[in-house]
């Protein structure tokens, strides 16, 4: 998926948030790298509602296809929830006259409870409140959230069966869904009266287990223990609650039997596959249990680092012939927390893709830049460990962003790399107040390793970037899944990534 679009004989530029010549991307690559970046919080540059509004003045600026395929990819390939229905929400008020919206709608729910959510999205989006929050629904959004409820049986509609500001309930009223048989219309007639089987999951059994009493507080920890072995042993918790759930069952004493399992499935690589998680959602769960006093946290670890081996054993790797250069930017911006309710920063994903990549490349640099440029040399199995070794050392280096170094290190040493690759925000400058920058480096480089070629892999999806993205050997990936590395291994096959998102069936 090669983002090296012709956009005229000269790209146009822009002053980026730090004062320095950027290059505008075109409005597809633009809405791209907006939204596969997309969370909808406040980020160091950028508020959450001017990002909004950027995304909605992108949609009206892009083929009403392109941008319904996007949100279809976003969905199904970088495994994203929220934005693909924000793109629905917003296609709707300005694309209407056949199905295309809804065909996109049905194909981006994909759990019962984002039904309600994306008509509460539409509330919000449309600024209605109160008991006519959701009046005036578009038919076409009616008609794919109708389809999206024959989708899911009584276990998955119970499950997230949530008392929300848009119930289930009246979502069944609102889109007037048609049952496809006598025992669907049953499982709608249970939704309305609320009849909705409680069901089996981690959540419930714990909850019900709270609101017994016990005879002492070993009797509860003793109950306790034994749900989480029967939810261990039953098959039936998923990934991600195994994932979220690591440091309770430690701190339940689970038997040595079921942690085993619980270390197993974690690093079963037909479950790390099937899961679906973010790269960080492992980083995550490891900083949660590294500080905790538990002798068998190190067992955990160790299966924590196994799973993320296992995820990037999809990574297309790199042999002893290929020459990879990998800079993490760690500068202030960077530091910024992708959401309220999280201690993630894009620093961390930018750290932790990075160390996925480094894992998978056999003649590898790898370093980070602020004030300076440092090379630091880490081992290549332990992924999560690598990513806190260089998160503790971040304070080395300052907190500018000072990218252009590490090609001012390339020129000066003539050192011959085939892939130099950056993670970073891609608000690039020179804090040094000097005329160099990273454009004219890269053009100097070039002429020292013509072959060599430039990768930005954007975490921020500013909409501008350090350099012309028109030329043949710098290239544009944005995103926090490792899927990114499937575009990638695209570009070095010479592929187009506006073509095949078009070639995706709505």
């Amino acid at each position: 998926m090669k983002f090296n679009f012709k956009m005229g004989s000269k790209a146009k530029q822009v002053v980026n948030y730090e004062g320095e010549k950027n290059f505008i991307l075109t409005p597809q690559l633009e809405l791209y790298a907006a939204v596969v970046t997309a969370a909808f919080s406040d980020q160091f540059y950028e508020k959450a509602a001017d990002k909004l509004d950027r995304l909605r003045k992108l949609i009206t600026e892009n083929d009403a296809v392109f941008v319904a395929r996007l949100a279809v990819y976003v969905r199904e390939q970088m495994y994203l929830r929220s934005v693909p229905m924000v793109l629905a929400v917003e296609l709707a008020k300005q694309h209407s006259g056949d199905n295309l919206v809804s065909k996109l709608t049905n194909r981006v729910v994909q759990r019962a409870d984002e039904i309600a959510e994306l008509l509460a999205y539409y509330a919000l989006a449309n600024e209605r409140k109160d008991v006519k929050q959701l009046n005036k629904l578009s038919k076409q959004l009616q008609k794919g959230l109708a389809e999206a409820f024959n989708k899911f049986d009584e276990y998955q509609f119970a499950k997230y069966n949530r008392d929300a500001q848009v119930k289930l309930k009246d979502a069944l009223f609102l889109v007037h869904p048609k049952a496809k048989d006598k025992a669907q219309q049953a499982l709608f007639d249970k939704i309305v009266k609320d009849e909705l089987q409680a069901p089996y999951t981690w959540e419930v059994e714990l909850s019900v287990l709270g609101q017994q009493k016990y005879d002492s507080a070993e009797v509860k920890r003793a109950a306790i223990r034994a749900k989480w072995e029967e939810l261990i042993f039953s098959n039936k918790l998923g990934y991600m609650a195994t994932l979220r759930n690591l440091r309770n069952m430690l701190e339940a004493e689970v038997s040595a039997g079921a942690l085993k399992k619980v270390c197993e499935y974690l690093g079963n690589a037909k479950a790390v596959a099937n899961s679906k998680q973010l790269p960080f959602r492992f980083l995550a769960a490891y900083r949660e249990l590294k500080e905790l006093k538990n002798g068998r946290v190190s067992k955990v670890l160790d299966a924590l680092e196994n799973a993320v081996v296992q995820s990037a054993a999809n990574i297309a790797g790199y042999d002893a012939n290929t020459k990879v250069l990998i800079a993490a930017d760690v500068s202030g911006s960077m530091q910024k927390t992708i959401s309220a309710k999280s201690k993630v920063q894009n620093f961390d994903i930018g750290l932790m893709l990075a160390m996925l990549l480094q894992n998978r490349c056999e003649n590898v640099v790898t370093g980070m830049f602020g004030d300076t440029w440092k090379v630091i040399n880490v081992p290549k199995r332990n992924i999560l460990s690598n990513v806190d070794e260089f998160h503790r050392r971040e304070g080395e280096v300052g907190y500018s962003t000072n990218g252009y170094l590490v090609v001012k290190d390339l020129v000066a040493s003539k050192k011959i790399v085939d892939k130099l690759m950056f993670f970073t925000d891609c608000q690039l400058w020179n804090s040094n107040n000097t005329v160099e920058n990273i454009a004219v480096l890269w053009k100097q480089y070039k002429q020292i390793a013509p072959a060599a070629k430039l990768y930005l892999f954007d975490l921020a999806g500013y909409g501008n970037t350090p350099l012309n993205v028109m030329r043949d050997d710098v290239y544009l990936i944005a995103g926090w899944s490792d899927k990114i590395f499937d575009v990638l291994q695209a570009i070095d096959k010479g592929n187009d990534a506006v073509n095949m998102i078009n070639e995706l069936q709505l």
